[in-house]
């Protein structure tokens, strides 16, 4: 099977998933789908397909840091950024859900220093991250998630 095929094949498969998960964390209010492999917290972050324009919704690994929500747009250490990145930086206003809470929020990318902090701290929830970032070129943003007024 050529490589681009399978890549396909690959994202079609990562979707599906994605949208079961998205499914059963909604119904539940996060009893199902609330940890990753060996406990990783997730949350669901719903944004705006920077194209599209359509509603889009997202499992994320995170980690909180006072009232903010914390990510990482790693794509698992691909060359390009995440779409939900791409369209958090094209329209910064979202939703964050954490178990059955929602509120919104803004997005941006950590300062320099925020990044240093908090990447220790993501890395104990999320070690493959590490290696992410070794096998990629770009620098991988750390995306901090503010509160907003509805």
């Amino acid at each position: 099977m050529p490589s681009e095929l399978a890549n396909r094949i690959g994202w079609k498969l990562f979707n599906g998933f994605t949208k079961l998960h998205v499914a059963a964390y909604r119904a539940t209010g996060g009893r199902v789908g609330r940890r990753f492999i060996k406990g990783a917290p997730v949350c669901l972050v719903d944004h705006v397909g920077r194209k599209s324009g359509q509603q889009r919704t997202t499992p994320l690994i995170y980690i909180r840091d006072g009232d903010d929500v914390v990510l990482v747009a790693s794509k698992g250490g691909h060359p390009s950024h995440p779409a939900w990145w791409l369209n958090l930086e094209a329209k910064p206003e979202a939703v964050v859900q954490v178990d059955s809470e929602r509120w919104p929020v803004r997005a941006r990318e950590a300062t320099d220093a925020e990044r240093e902090r908090l990447w220790p701290r993501l890395t104990e929830v999320w070690p493959p991250y590490d290696d992410y970032q070794a096998k990629t070129e770009r620098r991988i943003p750390v995306v901090i998630l503010e509160p907003r007024s509805p």
